[in-house]
């Protein structure tokens, strides 16, 4: 009963471990916030402003305003692919 308990242990562990490599890479932004609303934050790091989505599953701790010092994890997605036909030598 133990080693079958361990066995499924191992299994789901082996699985979800799977599923997360599968996923996007993730990425980090820090600098002080430019321009906020609900549906992006603009950020200026060094010379650069970084405009960056948000939406209601967005996870905010502490109070994002214009003027803070933030930390933003993000994830490329793509939104659309269009593939080019190739052409005829």
């Amino acid at each position: 009963m133990k080693r079958m308990l361990l066995v499924v242990i191992l299994t789901v562990a082996l699985v979800q471990g799977a599923a997360l490599a599968a996923s996007a890479k993730k990425y980090q932004v820090t600098g002080k916030v430019l321009e906020v609303s609900d549906a992006m934050i603009v950020v200026e790091k060094g010379d650069e402003k970084w405009e960056i989505n948000r939406d209601a599953k967005t996870k905010v701790t502490g109070d994002l305003k214009v003027g803070a010092k933030v930390t933003i994890q993000y994830a490329m997605t793509a939104t659309a692919v269009e593939v080019k036909a190739e052409k005829e030598k």
